[in-house]
Formats: structure tokens, sequence, C-alpha cells
């Protein structure tokens, strides 16, 4: 899938009338929020690699090991493996077949992502509502972690706002490929876009520098 999602230069008031701009700032507005999110996820993974390494000195060196540590690493858990799930979507990051929509294009391709986001709509609801309500009655019976007693409710109810961000994610890309059903000629805005593999096999040598290498090799030998 193409990670990178595209504005129109201009606007023109086709792409305007389908919503093309309240879109665009839907998602302008929305993406900042995913990208904080998403920085907490890599901030919890630093710091947990930062404990981890103390972990491993203090025992093996002091021979004081972290009180509560592997309660800590369970908790932690819930926040780099959901929250950045919202942004991970929106770059179309999530692991799923092309043998049938990469073959598609026009109304059928729009047509079988409306249904998907449908489903996945449904499925993120029920998440959330188990997910909120799980986190609940851990706070009501007090339940904890069983070294340090470390109350599970905040990681718990970090999965439903993971999951919550997720959900409004989803809505966007909804809208987005509605839109391009009403209008297949219009700017795909807000929505990751099917490519084919030698496409993104350019662009990752491009961003790896490895075609800018082969030319300035091919400039050499013919010099």
């Amino acid at each position: 899938m193409d990670t990178k999602i595209r504005r129109p230069v201009t606007w023109t008031p086709q792409e305007e009338a389908t919503g093309g701009r309240l879109i665009d700032r839907l998602d302008g507005f929305f993406h900042p929020i995913e990208k904080f999110v998403a920085f907490l996820s890599a901030l919890c993974i630093f710091a947990l690699m930062a404990v981890g390494v103390m972990q491993i000195v203090g025992r093996q060196v002091f021979g004081t090991p972290i009180f509560g540590y592997i309660d800590a690493v369970e908790m932690s858990i819930s926040i780099f493996a959901f929250l950045a799930i919202a942004y991970c979507e929106r770059l179309n990051g999530h692991v799923r077949m092309e043998l049938v929509v990469g073959k598609m294009r026009g109304r059928p391709l729009w047509t079988l992502e409306i249904f998907g986001q449908i489903v996945a709509l449904f499925v993120v609801a029920i998440l959330i509502y188990y997910g909120w309500t799980h986190a609940l009655r851990a706070y009501e019976y007090g339940d904890s972690t069983i070294d340090a007693q470390i109350p599970w409710w905040p990681s718990k109810m970090l999965v439903a706002f993971a999951f919550l961000t997720l959900w409004v994610r989803l809505w966007l890309n909804l809208i987005g490929y509605a839109r391009l059903f009403i209008n297949p000629d219009a700017a795909p805005i807000a929505v990751p876009l099917v490519a084919d593999v030698k496409q993104m096999a350019e662009e990752e040598a491009a961003e790896a520098g490895a075609l800018e290498q082969e030319k300035q090799n091919k400039g050499s030998a013919a010099s």
C-alpha cells in the first residue's frame, strides 16, 4: 500500500463540492493527535529499554533489581502495542491481503474499501465497549499486579482510548472512500492508496539512497 496520503495542489470547484476541503481539514486536525499519541508510544518503548538496561545492571552488578519491574513491563504493553494503532492505520501500515484489491480500480475498488471500513468500524466499536467496561471493572474491584500491587485500570483504559482513536481514523477513511465512490475522478484525500510492487520498491530504494547511488555509479562508469 502507498503510505503517502496525497493532497491536491489546487482545489477545483468539483473537489470542493464533493467535500474535499472539509475532509482535508478534518484529517489535518486529527493527524497531529495521532502523531502525538504515536510519539508517546515510541517514548514508552525507549523508556522501557532504558529501564531494562538498569534492571540488568542493577541485578548483575549491584545485586539490587528494580522492584516491580515485571509488573511495569506488563502494564506498558498496552502503551506501545495499542497507542500507535491509529497512526499506523493512517499510513496503512497494518498487514492486509491485496490479491484482489490490488487489481481493482474505480468504483469497484472504493466499494470494497467502504465495505472493509464498515466492518472494521463495527469490530472496533465492540472492542471499545468491552475494553472500557473491562477497565471499569478493574477499577471497581481494585484489580492490581501481583508483585508491586500497581492498579491495572489505567493501563486497560489506555487500550479503550487507543481503539477510540482508531475508530475516528476509520470514520475519516470511510468518508474519504465514500467521496471517491461518488466522484471517482476526484483527487484521493485522507485515504491510503494501493501501489504496485514496482512503485513501492522504487520509493523504498529512493528513501534508502540506492537509486541515487546507482545513478552515480552509472555516471562514473560513463565518464
